[in-house]
């Protein structure tokens, strides 16, 4: 039985994760923002903290919650989508919701939570998305959610540095029908999640660093 810690699981691909996971045998620890989604999650036989990633001030304390744990795998599924292009500037609410969730959690919960994944030899994976990729940039659509996720690998390539007896890399999900995805996306949150633990389960450390498709396919170029 592994132990994941999920951050960011009160909807969507960080919930399916859980219920995925939980399905196959392995404990949760899940963190969310709200009483409903804990309440969903101790349902699943999840265990539950409550924290918001977008806030340093709330994820400070994550450490001492999760005191004396092994961490086979930890996710940070979190993000925040902004659709905005280049033909206008994003106001600083703007930046910084999506800068504060999509990174700065990133930042603050690694040296929380990466000694207890390293004690257990486990892999830290962070949410990114191909829109990070710069050599297949085809337009200036999302282009805050872009530089967010190309920032975001960033964080991870060199973050590796420090965890050697880790593995890190960041996850495509894919495109999919989620709230951030929308309805005409064309990969359900069940198949991603899938394909996602089977690119988990494969993880070696040759991929430290790089950025891993839902699929399994690993990407050729940032």
């Amino acid at each position: 039985m592994a132990t994941l810690l999920i951050m960011g699981a009160s909807r969507g691909l960080g919930l399916e994760l859980a219920r995925q996971s939980l399905e196959a045998g392995d404990r949760v620890i899940a963190t969310v923002r709200n009483e409903a989604a804990r309440d969903t999650l101790l349902g699943l036989g999840a265990e539950v903290l409550t924290l918001d990633l977008a806030k340093p001030a709330s994820v400070s304390g994550l450490a001492w919650q999760l005191d004396g744990e092994k961490i086979d795998q930890a996710l940070y599924v979190a993000g925040v989508m902004d659709r905005g292009n280049a033909l206008s500037p994003p106001t600083q609410p703007q930046f910084d919701a999506v800068m504060h969730a999509n990174v700065l959690g990133v930042l603050q919960v690694l040296p929380q939570v990466m000694p207890m994944v390293e004690e257990a030899g486990g892999v830290f994976a962070a949410f990114s998305s191909r829109m990070s990729l710069i050599g297949s940039v085809a337009d200036s659509q999302a282009w805050l959610y872009r530089i967010s996720k190309a920032a975001l690998n960033m964080a991870i390539a060199s973050a590796q540095h420090s965890y050697a007896r880790a593995t890190l890399v960041t996850l495509d999900p894919g495109w999919v029908r989620t709230d951030m995805g929308g309805d005409g996306a064309p990969l359900s949150v069940q198949d991603s999640v899938r394909g996602l633990r089977r690119t988990l389960a494969g993880i070696t450390p040759a991929d430290r660093g790089h950025l891993l498709h839902h699929d399994g396919q690993r990407a050729s170029h940032w």
